[in-house]
This record gives structure tokens, sequence and C-alpha cells, in this order.
């Protein structure tokens, strides 16, 4: 059985990949923390994006979604910038929860699994 850690540290990796699947660890915004709902959003999934292929797969093999916010109210400004950003026909399951998250700076952490 290989175990593949991507990005691996002390307390956590950012990517463990394992019989075919990649399990990321939730993303929270970097370059943009403090921004926007959608600028926040924008920049998680960007780094969504470079975990996978990092991994050598990409956002057309996501499985499932969960996605936190900090306040739900921004369901809508979060679901426009996940809607453009999706590969057309390739919809994972997915969870929306409102959730306090690591810092008072993150309106938005998203984690991710998706098959190599």
């Amino acid at each position: 059985m290989t175990i593949e850690r991507i990005e691996g540290g002390a307390r956590m990796s950012m990517a463990v990949v394992h019989n075919a699947t990649v399990y990321l660890a939730g993303q929270v915004a970097h370059g943009k923390a403090g921004g926007s709902i959608a600028e926040q959003t924008g920049d998680v999934l960007a780094s969504v994006d470079e975990i996978l292929a990092k991994a050598g797969t990409d956002k057309t093999k996501i499985l499932s979604a969960t996605i936190y916010l900090v306040d739900i109210a921004h369901f809508a400004e979060m679901n426009g910038i996940w809607d453009a950003w999706l590969a057309p026909g390739c919809a994972p399951a997915r969870a929306t929860v409102q959730a306090t998250l690591a810092g008072p700076q993150f309106g938005v952490e998203i984690s991710v699994t998706a098959a190599l």
C-alpha cells in the first residue's frame, strides 16, 4: 500500500494520495485573506487547482467537496465563483455549511476529494 503526502508538515499535509484518490486539506485564501468572499473563493480555488496538479489530477476529477462559510448569507456570492470555475458536466457531490474558521480573516474554506 502506497501513501503519498504532498507538502507534508509536522501537523498536516496539503494532500494525501492513496489508492488512486487524492484527499485535499481544507484550503483558505492566502493571497486574498480578508478580501470579499468572491475574492477569497477565487484564491482558494486557485490553490485547489495547484494542489490537484501536483497530485497528477484536476478539477474534472473531483468526487466531492465540502465548503465552509463563516456566514451562510455569502452562499450566492461564493456560488457565483464556484459555478464559473467548475468544469461543465463535472459537478461533484457537495455540502456547504456555516462554520467558524481558523482566523477572522478567512471567510471561506474548501476541501475536496478527487480521483487520479
